[in-house]
């Protein structure tokens, strides 16, 4: 079967590093590239609570792009494993089961939840993650019976949703009502990631929320909030006009767009804002809770300036390594919270995954996610979709998608 294949090596990465900031188009076509349409065999069951599916819609997400460009720092490196088949985002039919399987048939539509657990990998006793209702943040993810890998898309043995093919555990898997369309299905997977930061971060109606980036993830920030019905006021700071206007349709009260969060800040919050002898102002008072869905130096910076005293910070978006004035940290005793996967939560009274609150919230019309589905592509066009993710706002694109006729 074909399938997006990408693969990386330590001769690769330097090269590339060297040479890709003049050519970008290296890191994607040619020899050098770490993604590459291959042939390779479709997978079987790795035992018998696995299933096999076939996929029908899998989006390509940030983190993808980021893999491809060799932009993640490479602490994360022990626990992915190449070659593998990327994508996670994805909703599929099951063909075949395993004989350990219930509750799903073939012929069955399911969302994967990507996380590769101590209960897929075989391992007993769970790791304390898993055992407290966070499987997304196994701490085993390069031990047990598959090769390393955090999730499916990058261990070389689960195999991703960029293939017409993959395997998933009984554990990820989530029944998909018959009145979700393609495009929402294939966005449970970052809805979920954005609904778990917001139960993790929740603000009070009383809050003073700030978002940075308003990007996919970002904007399902805002949808994820008013999803919670939480009427707390909401700035969303993104340089695209495009994607602005978009999180004003979401629920955002404020947009930022020429990059002066300070100064918005005073406005919006009422915080005083100070001029140190060298460097940017810091504020007294400010936002209470802040999501950085970009997690790059400078919105890291900004956002621990403009965050009032005793405030939280999500860091959602993954950036490559960061240096950081810490003074902000202990002068405001700020909190700084890690954002990355998803588990279980106490919503409404009972405990679920938020993958079940996500397809919930997606059936109730609470979130809209169809129309955020901007682009699809068949998957040897990924040299273009991969392109218009480049250039996202001039392409007016929101989430673009791999399509499995």
């Amino acid at each position: 079967m074909k399938a997006l294949l990408f693969s990386a090596s330590t001769s690769k990465f330097i090269v590339l590093k060297a040479l890709g900031a003049l050519f970008p188009a290296l890191f994607y076509k040619g020899p050098l590239a770490t993604v590459k349409y291959a042939d390779i065999p479709e997978p079987s069951l790795p035992g018998p609570d696995w299933v096999k599916l076939r996929t029908l819609m899998c989006g390509f997400c940030g983190s993808d792009q980021s893999l491809i460009f060799l932009k993640d720092s490479p602490t994360a490196s022990p626990f992915t494993s190449f070659p593998c088949v990327l994508g996670h985002e994805l909703c599929a039919e099951i063909v075949e089961v395993g004989k350990e399987i219930a509750g799903f048939s073939v012929g069955d539509r399911v969302t994967v939840a990507p996380g590769l657990s101590c209960t897929a990998r075989g391992i007993e006793p769970a790791c304390p993650s898993c055992c407290s209702g966070r499987p997304g943040s196994c701490e085993n993810t390069a031990k047990g019976s598959l090769s390393p890998g955090m999730f499916i898309g990058i261990c070389k043995d689960a195999g991703g949703g960029f293939a017409h093919y993959l395997v998933a555990h009984k554990s990820q898997l989530y029944k998909l009502p018959p009145s979700l369309s393609l495009e929402t299905a294939s966005l449970m997977e970052p809805l979920g990631v954005t609904l778990q930061a917001v139960m993790d971060n929740r603000p009070t109606a009383d809050d003073k929320v700030l978002v940075i980036g308003g990007g996919v993830i970002g904007n399902l920030i805002v949808q994820s909030i008013r999803a919670f019905e939480i009427p707390c006021s909401i700035t969303v700071a993104e340089p695209s006009h495009f994607h602005a206007e978009l999180a004003v349709k979401a629920g955002a009260d404020h947009i930022v767009t020429d990059g002066d969060i300070p100064g918005a800040a005073c406005e919006i919050t009422g915080a005083e804002s100070y001029k140190p002898l060298l460097g940017k102002n810091i504020l007294m008072g400010g936002f209470t809770k802040i999501f950085d869905c970009v997690g790059h130096t400078d919105t890291l910076r900004a956002a621990m300036r403009v965050m009032a005293g005793g405030g939280t910070l999500s860091v959602v978006g993954i950036g490559d390594e960061v240096k950081l004035d810490l003074t902000p940290l202990w002068l405001k005793l700020q909190t700084i919270k890690g954002v990355y996967a998803q588990g279980y939560n106490l919503v409404d009274g009972r405990r679920e995954h938020v993958f079940e609150t996500a397809i919930r919230f997606a059936a109730t019309g609470k979130v809209k996610l169809h129309d955020m589905v901007t682009h699809k592509y068949p998957l040897d066009r990924y040299q273009e979709m991969i392109e218009v993710n480049m250039r996202k706002s001039a392409n007016r694109a929101v989430k673009t998608v791999v399509i499995f006729p």
